[in-house]
């Protein structure tokens, strides 16, 4: 069976990686295959996770580079090296020029951990995001699959879903449950619903 390759780039920990990996595993994701994993940093948790599940795995340093050009030259010529036909950030924390995200014209996801418009945007980031939506006091949050493209969380929305905020929360219990309740869920299914459309492309 055909199926969309599928590079995941990250910058930590690894836990939506590892929501992908189980989603490939358990058949959720049956339209593309993890085929790389590359980290802007060395030694994070993440790459761990990827060799554990025999993925293919690469560190390219931005700092160690010149320029956000030479970061993103050298970006590219990793994934098409690859022939990767989709991108997923999992937590990837550089921004990407539109140079880039023009080159994968709809084939780069993100998950942001807010209900996309509110609380995103440059500056808005991990424990940042869920700080932000307690100290405006709402009662829902939640996360939000997008395209992206050379606006930080500008692009089309794919899926969202909502999560209860609950008295008492903190940044840190408000972003595990967003995971565990929401983007854990939608960045799979998201994955699946653009590869699928990737590989139906190509079979045309």
């Amino acid at each position: 069976m055909l199926k969309a390759r599928i590079a995941v780039l990250v910058s930590g920990g690894g836990t939506n990686l590892q929501a992908l990996i189980d989603a490939e595993r358990s058949g959720i994701i049956s339209s593309g295959k993890i085929e790389l994993v590359i980290s802007n940093k060395p030694g994070v948790y993440a790459l761990e996770r990827a060799e554990r599940a025999g993925i293919s795995t690469l560190v390219i340093e931005k700092k160690s580079l010149p320029s956000r050009e030479a970061f993103e030259e050298e970006l590219i010529a990793a994934l098409d090296g690859a022939k990767i036909d989709f991108i997923v950030l999992a937590g990837f924390m550089c921004i990407l020029s539109e140079r880039f995200t023009s080159h994968y014209k709809d084939r780069i996801i993100n998950v942001h951990p807010s209900l996309i418009p509110s609380f995103c945007g440059e500056g808005f980031y991990g424990l940042k995001v869920h700080e932000a939506a307690l100290a405006y006091g709402v009662k829902v949050s939640g996360a939000t699959v997008h395209f992206v493209n050379e606006i930080p969380d500008g692009g089309k929305i794919i899926m969202q879903r909502a999560v209860e905020v609950k008295e008492g929360d903190t940044p840190e219990i408000l972003q595990r449950r967003i995971m565990e309740e929401a983007e854990w869920k939608i960045l799979p299914e998201s994955c699946e619903l653009v590869c699928k459309r990737l590989v139906d492309e190509r079979s045309k």
